[in-house]
């Protein structure tokens, strides 16, 4: 059984409406969501004693995601990601995007779907919100309608993406939780263990643009096939973190992207998605200024993020899985997020 309950989450500044909360909860997990980005704002996951800890980053009240905040918990688009220079030409005509990122635009600009109020509808067993994004907003075009629907099955949460635009145009949507199985707070993420089903992945330059090579995985520090710790992966290889694209399989059926695992809790996420891709992004830009729920910090490498999507900068590299939704077309990707513990 999945009860949904509904709350006021707060009041948007100078009568922008009001946010309201959105509550699932089965026997195995509860999980906040807000109307303000679609955004999860909690997420409790029992452990293997049965103690549930809320393991996604964010804040307590609404003032939090009002905040210059790395999209905790939001829905990302039009096209998540890096877009080169902000700019892409579709059947001949040129578009320019907001450099939000220099020198890119990245997540769908400066008030990309993460920054909007949704409109929620209330289902037997989970909430789905919907707007329409108007044609030219953030430089993209075509009037876009866009559904965003989040359902809770047991253990699992369900997030299905759909969309349908009077123009062609690049779709890419993802939601960007930062997660620590450890329980939110906790100070860093060395000790989980993560594996990624990708045979493949996209080097990026140093603007974090993909170069247009795929490389494979085998013999370098993204071959994530088996289980490593990341703490002692990262060492090994001296990086600095992953926020890169790792290439699954293309294929519009459900499919196998990435699990991890917290010995300590032994809380397990397992991801399956319908996306060609997942950017694995373990949180290299949080430097701890942000005060989040019950007083937490969040520094450097506390949260990670699987953001199940299309290729980055898929829009200006034609032998990338194609981005582009077109009058007629339905955009409609599903990701799975399973927990359990063991």
């Amino acid at each position: 059984m999945v009860s949904v309950t509904r709350t006021v989450f707060g009041e948007l500044p100078s009568g922008g409406g009001t946010v309201e909360k959105f509550q699932l909860r089965s026997d195995q997990l509860s999980v906040d969501i807000i109307s303000w980005g679609c955004t999860i704002t909690a997420l409790h996951v029992k452990d293997r004693q049965g103690k549930a800890s809320d393991v996604v980053l964010g804040f307590a009240e609404l003032e939090g995601y009002l905040q210059k905040q790395p999209y905790f918990g939001a829905v990302v688009g039009r096209v998540a990601n890096r877009i080169a220079k902000g700019r892409f030409a579709v059947d001949g005509k040129e578009y320019h995007l907001p450099i939000n990122r220099e020198p890119n635009s990245l997540h769908g600009g400066f008030r990309g779907f993460d920054k909007v109020l949704w409109t929620p509808q209330v289902l037997p067993n989970g909430v789905q919100f919907s707007r329409v994004s108007p044609d030219g907003e953030e430089g993209y075009p075509g009037e876009l309608k866009v559904w965003v629907t989040y359902t809770l099955d047991a253990g699992e949460l369900v997030i299905n993406y759909r969309a349908q635009t009077s123009q062609t145009t690049p779709v890419n949507l993802t939601n960007h939780s930062y997660f620590n199985l450890a329980g939110q707070g906790s100070p860093n993420i060395y000790d989980h263990e993560v594996t990624i089903a990708a045979e493949a992945y996209l080097p990026v330059d140093e603007t974090l643009i993909p170069t247009g090579v795929i490389a494979p995985v085998g013999g370098t520090s993204f071959d994530l096939r088996k289980p490593v710790e990341l703490g002692k992966h990262l060492q090994d290889y001296h990086l600095h973190g992953f926020d890169h694209n790792f290439c699954l399989k293309e294929s519009k059926e459900k499919h196998f992207c990435a699990r991890v695992h917290h010995a300590g809790s032994g809380r397990i996420l397992e991801v399956y998605t319908t996306q060609p891709g997942v950017q694995f992004y373990t949180g290299n830009f949080l430097d701890g200024t942000l005060k989040g729920k019950n007083g937490a910090v969040y520094p450097k490498h506390s949260g990670f993020c699987l953001e199940t999507q299309n290729w980055p900068d898929a829009v200006n590299q034609p032998q990338f899985p194609t981005v582009l939704l077109r009058p007629g077309e339905e955009y409609n990707h599903t990701t799975w997020f399973k927990f359990s513990a063991a």
